[in-house]
């Protein structure tokens, strides 16, 4: 399921002449031990977590918000950003389904309409910046210019610095 993702954004990033470079490690989807095992800061890393918001009674929109890797989501202010009338962490199989990706595997891209990207201003403390690959064995190391203008996130206030408890 995840190497299909990773060679979609590989072509991807090619094709949009970004500045990257893949390393192979152990498979890991925990940040901080991702972290750890490539040699980055935390703070460096995106991490992207399926969040799923009720607009109404009827409907439901999904989006993958992406945080510094030293942050946790703020759930507050996504459903504020949406005037929600609620919001939570999006199930297992419907994020896997939405991403391709397994849990821990996510980039912080979407290659589907029915996902929008939100990143916290945040990461862009960042000129570089790493990421999962869509596998749980390779990673992404690219510039942060080119993340911003090739995956177009809303920039939105959502995360909160300390201790982080998702993947």
């Amino acid at each position: 399921m995840t190497a299909d993702v990773h060679e979609q954004l590989r072509a991807l990033l090619d094709h949009e002449g970004a500045t990257y470079r893949v390393i192979e490690h152990q498979p890991e989807g925990h940040t901080e031990l991702i972290t750890k095992i490539r040699g980055n800061r935390l703070e460096q890393a995106i991490k992207s977590i399926v969040v799923q918001i009720r607009i109404s009674k009827k409907e439901n929109i999904y989006c993958l918000a992406n945080v510094p890797g030293d942050c946790r989501v703020d759930l507050d202010g996504i459903k504020s950003h949406f005037n929600a009338k609620g919001i939570g962490i999006a199930p297992r199989e419907k994020a896997e389904a939405l991403t391709g990706c397994v849990i821990g595997a996510i980039p912080p891209f979407s290659f589907t309409e029915q996902l929008q990207v939100l990143a916290d201003p945040l990461i862009r403390e960042n000129e570089e910046v790493v990421f999962n690959a869509g596998r749980l064995d390779r990673s992404i190391f690219m510039k942060l210019d080119d993340y911003i203008r090739i995956a177009k996130p809303q920039i939105v206030k959502i995360a909160l610095r300390g201790s982080p408890s998702e993947k």
